[in-house]
């Protein structure tokens, strides 16, 4: 490659790889998979190193992770958080050793599963908790301290602590919460996280911690960084003693005095890949002697001391059977391939979503075809590619009619699926019948998704409606129903009636609206009855709903046979009024800040009171905060406040603007 064609090269790598690169620290949703982005970053070392005029020092081989996002504080690490380089064969782990060598050490390795997700570090001062961050590039990170806190897996006080310990760890989410959330996703009509790692970093980034908190998130720690008052020989030392402290550490840690047993184990734990309850994307073999590390030292981006294999994804071949689609809750028509079952990343494979009838098209799969499957982020089943068009392949169209009720099928103005808006759709019935019955929404008890299947399937119920008007002797009719199992799911029901407001409209399933922005409605507009006179206009006067949203509700009241629905359930005397408690308005047009330990109140507390008082709790200070609420160890927010002139006030100053008496301390 000529030095202008390598110049031509490099820059449309980075272009990519900077976008990847953005997506993938900053929004959590990268569009290309990690073989893929590694393959491209590997080209680009190619070219640089051939060509060492072309290195700039943006180049995102010179550079470690993202950047610190807006939406938090920014921390400097007073210890550097580095990347690891990448070793994507036994020979490059070889070399490795050659290198350690080389210098002059005669090494044992530590070698530790890599966990697929998001690194953090943990501060804790006299066995508190005090700051959690992220990597960011490396030397700023975001602090997410109030989120790293609600996972259960992180001790908010360690015994026999030292004066000052820093950690750092992979914040993950297990396979068993992912799903959920996908599900949950899924229901409320929302893009699903595409993988575990994406899902634990949108998860712990989020504003409000208590969606953190509802995410199932756990973590690994994995080195010590920082001890005040305590030295240590070895990795392995280390690891002991952060798991003698209560930390979860890494699972499988060993000492191999050779890199072809460092080599052996990580195969060993490749094998177990399929296994796990949790991501893992590689294996590290890191030098166990800790003078021996500050020997071999750090590149501008790398310790010489570690590295880490990525095991490379693992792609079968099979046939496709059929595409079949099907309907989901809101007319969503999906398609999904149908194959001869093979085995991934530890389980039998037979089935991939399609997604829609564009991505049909750019693969140009058929009924008949040969196609390459894998895992997405070793979880999730794709088609990524057709290997070979079968003698008696047949092209595939997604259908004109809807294949459950029959009805004409419709592209929307800006989405790429086709949709049934027919709103007697039966499959559409199953699923709104689904997430209405589901515990975010009505909490009916009893009626899951086989239950649900036979009561549509016996034509008991066609609408949400109908379960109020089910009897004893209808539900006995049911597969494995007998008397205690009615009446039990019956008591349910009724009990469901006497729901708030905001649980009734979330599972109504009307597009777009989540169960927040559901509570959000019932207290603005109090009943069914003004919602539904509610204009768009008057929709977007709440603070925090779009038009969007607005819109879509409005397209639900409008719907052929929504105010039938409305009124039968009504009758049936489903509450159709807010009871909640009212908003007061001490603290209206108000955007506070609490950070600290407050005397009474704990950190959700305090926000639930502003919130109730109609006042906006916000994660993180700006030039627009009214106040910021300090107590004891505030840390970095307090300093930003401070630093931008913003009023602080402590728990007696809160209570003293919503004009009110703090409670006496006890």
């Amino acid at each position: 490659m000529e030095l202008e064609q390598a110049r031509k090269r490099a820059e449309e790598l980075r272009a990519v790889i900077e976008k990847n690169n953005r997506l993938y620290y900053d929004q959590d949703a990268p569009e290309l998979e990690d073989y893929e982005y590694d393959a491209l970053t590997r080209e680009l070392k190619a070219i640089e190193a051939e060509y060492p005029q072309l290195i700039t020092p943006e180049s995102p081989t010179q550079r470690v992770g993202g950047t610190a996002s807006s939406k938090f504080s920014k921390v400097t690490h007073s210890v550097k958080m580095e990347s690891l380089q990448d070793a994507f064969s036994f020979e490059e782990l070889r070399d490795f050793d050659a290198r350690v060598r080389e210098a002059g050490i005669e090494p044992e390795y530590v070698v530790e599963a890599k966990i697929d997700g998001l690194s953090v570090s943990l501060e804790y001062r006299n066995g508190r908790l005090v700051r959690g961050s992220t990597r960011g590039d490396g030397v700023v990170g975001e602090d997410v301290t109030e989120n790293l806190a609600t996972i259960a897996d992180i001790p908010p006080e360690l015994p026999d602590a030292p004066a000052f310990l820093e950690v750092r760890g992979e914040v993950y989410m297990p396979h068993s919460a992912f799903f959920k959330l996908k599900e949950q996703q899924e229901l409320e009509d929302k893009v699903p996280f595409k993988n575990p790692r994406n899902a634990a970093a949108g998860s712990l980034r989020q504003k409000d911690s208590k969606i953190t908190a509802s995410r199932g998130l756990s973590i690994f720690v994995f080195n010590l960084q920082q001890c005040e008052g305590r030295t240590f020989a070895t990795h392995h030392e280390t690891l002991d003693y952060i798991k003698s402290l209560g930390f979860p550490v890494s699972p499988r840690y060993s000492v191999f005095r050779t890199i072809e047993d460092a080599i052996r184990e990580i195969e060993t734990i490749g094998e177990l890949r399929g296994t796990l309850e949790y991501d893992i994307d590689g294996a590290v073999i890191k030098v166990n002697d800790l003078a021996a590390r500050r020997v071999l030292g750090s590149t501008n981006k790398f310790p010489r001391w570690a590295i880490a294999f990525k095991y490379p994804p693992e792609v079968k071949e099979s046939v496709v059977r059929d595409i079949e689609v099907t309907v989901g809750r809101t007319g969503v028509l999906t398609p999904t391939a149908v194959f001869d079952p093979v085995f991934l990343a530890g389980t039998s494979v037979s089935r991939a979503s399609l997604h829609n009838g564009d991505i049909i098209d750019s693969l140009g799969v058929g009924v008949g075809d040969t196609i390459q499957v894998r895992k997405a982020g070793d979880i999730i089943p794709e088609v990524i590619a057709v290997s070979a068009h079968g003698p008696e392949s047949r092209p595939f169209q997604m259908p004109s009619v809807c294949p459950s009720c029959g009805e004409p099928v419709v592209h929307l103005e800006g989405e790429t699926a086709l949709r049934c808006i027919n709103p007697e759709c039966p499959a559409q019935s199953l699923r709104n019948l689904i997430h209405f019955a589901s515990r975010a929404a009505m909490a009916i008890d009893g009626l899951g998704e086989a239950v649900a299947v036979q009561l549509t399937e016996k034509g008991l119920v066609h609408t949400v409606a109908d379960l109020y008007t089910l009897t004893e002797e209808q539900l006995l009719t049911l597969d494995k129903f007998k008397e205690k199992s009615a009446q039990n799911l019956l008591a349910s029901i009724d009990n469901s009636k006497r729901n708030n407001l905001d649980k009734l409209l979330f599972g109504l399933g009307i597009r777009n609206i989540g169960d927040k922005a559901a509570a959000l409605l019932a207290e603005h507009f109090g009943s069914m009855e003004a919602l539904q006179n509610a204009s768009v206009e008057q929709m977007c006067e709440i603070d925090g709903f779009g038009a969007t949203m607005a819109q879509s509700v409005r397209e639900f009241f409008a719907k052929s046979g929504t105010t039938d629905l409305l009124q039968r359930l009504a009758a049936a005397g489903v509450n159709m009024q807010w009871t909640g408690e009212k908003k007061g308005t001490a603290l209206a047009g108000m955007t506070l800040v609490v950070t600290g330990t407050l005397p009474t109140l704990s950190r959700q507390e305090a926000e639930a009171l502003i919130v109730q008082n109609g006042g906006k709790a916000s994660g993180s200070v700006s030039k627009k905060t009214s106040y910021v609420v300090a107590g004891t160890a505030a840390g970095s927010k307090l300093t930003k406040a401070q630093a931008l002139g913003v009023p602080v006030i402590d728990e007696a100053g809160l209570y003293a603007l919503i004009g009110t008496e703090p409670p006496l301390e006890t």
